[in-house]
């Protein structure tokens, strides 16, 4: 059965082995340390429990999608494949997906204790410092911030960095070119404050929505929706009449003032580094605090590869573009996968089936530059005989395939923002947020592609022959 909220989530994870409490470990960097070393170690669902200086039952829970049994449940696939073999289920769900409409309802388990204005206090939830050098305490990482655009009317829901700079103020970060950055740049423009809802903790594939790339003008919650085929239940906040998930753990309400910054960050990104530095970024002031008894934050940092966030948006987004490849007509698409080391962005590549002169470099031109696939891209495709999560194979396509004079390509003035290491001093001064990309083509040349050396490993039917007479007898 789907599942209802975060609670009813971790009962259900408790009982495939996946999760595990732990006690008295500290919100400033403890937490955070930790947290870096279950990444590495594809860990359990982790629950701090006992924080100091916080009640017990105030919890934070990190690395919720950090495995592919819990991935897969999470999205009502079957818990007990492995992540090679969930992606056509995958597809074929998110193929056929249609969005149900959220539900309006009057209450809810986030309404259990509601406080407003001089009540306000979010120093009383234990959010993280999270890495060393951070600025201040992440009370959102797993988080999504609620706006709305308005102009059109339709509802976001986006995983944006969420600051805390005192007991009722918090900075929300966004990368140019995120919708929720659309929607702040057209409320600004009208000089008008902007509302906002930030739901802390909740079901995971809430979190989960927010951070993939959504079509345009879809509400995420109506996505959601689709994917757990039943609607998805909202209440609308007391103060900004948004939607906020009425199963939802802590939910903030606020606006933000167009005419009121304060400096926020450093924090350590998925890029691996503090690459967007410390600048003044909007503030949101919270009029409203929501949340039910024993509430749980949903910790999700960021950082330097393997995070959990680099898995799950690793097999999300690779179905994603191999998705909009063939929406754009490209055909003998046979795989994509972006890899972990790429923080599921850097790095992705593309096996086809070749068919025609050209077509190698079509499919990763219109890799790059499709939604899901371009924000900070780099590409690589390979021939169908490769096996693309398999750095070594990927690898060794690139090292014996490619003529580095005419297999790569360059495309200038894509799109980039504050995150990217790379982009120089003066580019961040000017506000000019782009990258370049390289087109990596390494298949075998498409002219003599016949005559290519025969690679030297027995065919795949042989070795499933011999395997199949001596693996349990040699490997066991």
């Amino acid at each position: 059965m789907p599942h209802k909220d975060l609670r009813d989530w971790l009962t259900q994870v408790e009982e495939l082995g996946e999760l595990k409490v732990v006690e008295g470990v500290h919100w400033d960097l403890e937490i955070g340390v930790i947290t870096e070393e279950l990444f590495r170690r594809r860990g359990p669902a982790l629950v701090f429990d006992g924080i100091p200086g916080y009640p017990k039952g105030y919890w934070v829970l990190v690395n919720a999608l950090g495995s592919p049994k819990r991935l897969a449940f999470t999205l009502g696939l079957p818990p007990d494949r492995e992540l090679r073999k969930l992606l056509k289920p995958w597809r074929e769900k998110s193929h056929s997906l249609k969005p149900i409409p959220m539900k309006y309802v009057e209450d809810g388990p986030v309404m259990e204790n509601v406080y407003f204005d001089q009540d306000v206090d979010v120093l009383k939830f234990p959010a993280p410092k999270w890495h060393e050098y951070d600025g201040g305490r992440y009370i959102g990482t797993g988080s999504v911030d609620i706006t709305v655009d308005p102009e059109e009317g339709w509802v976001n829901l986006g995983t944006y960095r969420v600051m805390i700079h005192d007991r009722n103020h918090v900075g929300f970060y966004i990368s140019p070119g995120k919708q929720g950055r659309m929607h702040r740049e057209r409320w600004f423009a009208k000089k008008e404050k902007m509302p906002v809802a930030i739901s802390i903790g909740h079901d995971p594939l809430i979190y989960l929505a927010g951070g993939l790339e959504i079509p345009y003008g879809l509400c995420e919650y109506d996505w959601i929706g689709g994917v757990k085929g039943e609607r998805v239940e909202v209440i609308k906040g007391r103060i900004t009449g948004l939607p906020i998930p009425a199963h939802a753990e802590i939910v903030l309400e606020g606006f933000a003032d167009p005419s009121h910054q304060l400096p926020e960050g450093p924090f350590g990104e998925w890029t691996g580094y503090y690459a967007s530095g410390e600048r003044a970024e909007p503030v949101i002031e919270v009029k409203a605090v929501y949340h039910r008894n024993d509430p749980i934050i949903l910790g999700s940092p960021p950082g330097k590869p393997p995070t959990e966030l680099h898995f799950y948006r690793a097999f999300l987004r690779s179905v994603a573009i191999q998705e909009q490849l063939e929406k754009a007509g490209i055909p003998g698409v046979k795989g994509v996968w972006c890899h972990e080391v790429g923080e599921s962005r850097l790095f992705t590549v593309v096996a086809i089936e070749q068919r025609y002169a050209g077509h190698a470099k079509q499919a990763g031109v219109v890799a790059s530059q499709c939604q899901a696939g371009a924000y900070l891209g780099r590409f690589v495709v390979v021939d169908d005989d490769i096996d693309i999560m398999d750095l070594n194979d990927v690898m060794w396509a690139v090292c014996t395939r490619v003529d580095p004079a005419q297999d790569i390509d360059i495309l200038h003035r894509c799109w980039s923002g504050p995150l990217d290491p790379m982009l120089s001093p003066s580019q961040r001064e000017r506000k000019e947020f782009f990258n370049s990309r390289a087109i990596i083509d390494a298949t075998r040349p498409f002219e003599w592609r016949d005559r290519f050396p025969r690679v030297s490993e027995s065919s795949p039917q042989v070795r499933e022959r011999i395997l199949n007479k001596w693996a349990e007898r040699v490997f066991s």
